[in-house]
């Protein structure tokens, strides 16, 4: 039987989630993407990334693994965290304000292999 191998800590959990955020957020502006909102926060929970890209608000949920021991970055994503993350869309176009043409809903996944150049999955709307 193969051995798993260890769960890192929570700091080095917390270090690397920053890392894939501020990674995602880079790709995507380099895509053409404009950085409206990062780690917006309220009650209800958080949401990663919030963009525009062209006339469309994205909602972006970044997740970032060291190896896919555990399952690919993406694969992380449960259907309970998308249904959230459009509850939470709504609030943040409440508390701003905005009134887009369309929402969408991306994934981002980031893996980020010790030594090893990121890779990255987005995955456009997916709720």
């Amino acid at each position: 039987m193969t051995k798993q191998p260890a769960r890192p800590t929570t700091d080095h959990r917390r270090a690397l989630g920053r890392f894939g955020e501020a990674y995602a957020a880079r790709h995507l502006v380099e895509r053409g993407m404009v950085l409206l909102d990062r780690n917006w926060r309220c009650d209800a929970g958080e949401i990663d990334l919030v963009l525009r890209d062209g006339r469309v608000l994205v909602i972006c949920e970044v997740k970032t693994r060291s190896s896919n021991a555990y399952g690919t970055p993406l694969e992380g994503v449960s259907q309970t965290k998308a249904s959230r993350l459009r509850r939470l869309a709504a609030r943040w176009l409440a508390e701003h304000q905005v009134r887009p043409d369309e929402v969408r809903i991306d994934l981002v996944g980031v893996l980020a292999a010790p030594g090893c150049t990121p890779l990255v999955d987005h995955v456009l709307g997916v709720g």
